[in-house]
């Protein structure tokens, strides 16, 4: 036995947190409804045996290829259009959210003033407002304001974007050497100029990076919102989903698949063009982005002249004043309330099986059972991933029915797949001597593994796992939309019904909890992350 002195001093709290984790549990289990063994009985196994049957041969005739193909082209016409649309609200949101280009806080302009503070501060809350709702309710509402379409997609994309790329632009303004933009304020320059010869010839390689990352997260957006009618291959989808057609949604998961391969592919290919030395390479990254702009906007011949006429700007006026008056009765409160739980429930609980099933996928990823393992461990993780949430949750839903138990098993199927890929490239990059010394000493694998790997991996995974519980509560949030419960399904048939009261409040709820979870795991990660 070891002395007092010797032991382990993280036991107890581990002890803690490990009874505070199991008496979570059943309510969690419980609020999501979960049910696994719901996959394998009665009428939901033969209706799901039935569907998944009809998966082969894919659909391959010459009328379904024409129709997937189109809708392919205007999925990744919406992501383009949308990204630049989101880039035109992001630079002017950035330079007056970020403090780099402020006159008032030079070193010889005294004291700051209010003025600049609370112009900063109004439009940094206007980006948490324009991200934190999800691409898919932004898409919904403009499908009420502006019709069925690509357009919706497109403006959707424009609005949840222009958040993220605002946040993120002012952060690299702040980040890159102030000194050159200061001593051209100093001298006289305005702050456009400052600007330009300052701040972006040293910001604008990370902007361009990011942004193109940020296109291809919207490529996989768009697909999505075609469930609310605003085009792309979403909308294909749904209405094969909704026929049953299984031979179709195969040769439509076999697109996102290779869809998201390639739009991996082609992102890093920029990102390397664009890293590569030399001012050549910059502009043929910036012309292969005009260029597919371009051919973007002639493809779907949007006019939005026309959205911009005194018509569709009082239509969109009047539809959009009814949000400005939610609801707040006592029975509209609770209802949200229930709802707000539930899409807790599942996001806590779908991300924790995804943590699961993706660490077991993540140790044949990272080659440590060999090359055949390792390229059918890759291939299920592409998979999973390549599937977007919300079709997981439309193909749960007729495996188990309605309900957040769909939710919260599409969830984890997709999260699986992500958390997988980032555990196996943490795994691949820890040290194998610790792991190795337990192994000649006589320990087994898994002792190896918990005691030799997962300490020096732990932080990072840990990191990684409340990076996608953030990004998993704001799915949850909208997966009902397809009937698999929380305040997706609330807000969807609320707003099917003409009631913009009742989805003024539950979008208010869906915003308070995004918020509240992203202070949650700030937190957390500051707490256990940070070293």
């Amino acid at each position: 036995m070891l002395n007092p002195p010797h032991r382990d001093p993280a036991a107890r709290p581990r002890l803690l947190l490990t009874l505070l984790a199991l008496l979570l549990a059943w309510p969690t289990l419980h609020l999501a409804e979960f049910d696994l063994l719901g996959l394998f009985t009665g009428d939901n196994a033969r209706t799901m045996g039935h569907f998944l049957a009809g998966f082969w041969p894919p659909a391959h005739d010459a009328g379904f290829l024409a129709v997937l193909g189109r809708a392919t082209l205007e999925t990744l016409a919406i992501a383009t259009l949308g990204m630049a649309l989101a880039a035109l609200i992001a630079l002017p949101a950035a330079l007056l959210a970020t403090r780099a280009l402020s006159i008032s806080a030079l070193p010889r302009a005294g004291r700051p003033g209010r003025l600049p503070r609370v112009l900063r501060g109004l439009v940094r809350g206007l980006l948490i407002v324009l991200r934190s709702v999800p691409e898919i309710v932004w898409a919904l509402l403009f499908v009420r304001a502006v019709g069925l379409g690509p357009t919706a997609g497109v403006l959707a994309i424009a609005i949840t974007y222009g958040g993220m790329l605002g946040k993120v632009y002012a952060e690299i303004f702040e980040s890159v050497d102030p000194r050159p933009a200061r001593a051209l304020l100093l001298q006289g320059a305005g702050r456009l100029q400052a600007f330009v010869y300052g701040v972006l010839p040293n910001a604008a390689g990370e902007m361009i990076s990011y942004s193109v990352y940020r296109w291809e997260c919207a490529i996989r957006a768009s697909v999505v919102m075609g469930f609310v009618g605003a085009g792309g291959l979403g909308q294909q989808v749904d209405l094969s989903l909704r026929m049953f057609a299984g031979g179709e949604v195969a040769s439509l998961l076999l697109t996102f698949l290779v869809l998201v391969l390639l739009a991996d592919a082609l992102s890093r290919l920029l990102r390397q063009v664009e890293r590569g030395q030399g001012r050549g390479r910059g502009l043929l990254t910036i012309a292969a982005m005009i260029v597919a702009l371009l051919a973007s906007a002639n493809y779907l011949g949007t006019a939005f002249g026309e959205l911009l006429s005194v018509r569709a700007l009082g239509q969109m006026g009047s539809f959009l004043a009814d949000f400005l008056k939610p609801d707040f009765s006592l029975a509209q409160l609770t209802a949200v309330v229930r709802g707000a739980v539930e899409t807790l429930a599942m996001s806590a609980l779908g991300t924790l099986l995804a943590a699961l099933l993706g660490l077991l996928l993540a140790l044949p990823a990272a080659g440590r059972f060999g090359l055949v393992a390792l390229a059918l461990a890759r291939l299920l993780l592409n998979a999973l991933r390549a599937v977007p949430e919300l079709v997981w949750a439309a193909l749960m839903v007729l495996a188990t029915g309605l309900g957040p138990n769909a939710g919260t098993l599409a969830l984890a199927l997709h999260t699986a797949g992500v958390l997988g890929r980032l555990f196996a490239e943490a795994l691949e990059n820890t040290p194998k001597a610790p792991a190795e010394a337990i192994r000649l000493a006589g320990g087994g694998a898994i002792a190896a593994f918990l005691y030799g790997t997962l300490p020096a991996v732990w932080p990072q995974l840990l990191a990684y796992l409340l990076y996608r519980w953030e990004n998993n509560i704001r799915m949850a949030s909208i997966l009902g939309f397809v009937g698999a419960g929380g305040l997706g399904q609330q807000l969807y048939f609320s707003l099917s019904l003409f009631q913009q009261a009742q989805a003024a409040t539950v979008i208010l709820g869906m915003l308070v909890l995004v918020l509240g979870v992203d202070l949650l795991s700030n937190w957390a990660r500051q707490r256990w992350v940070v070293r």
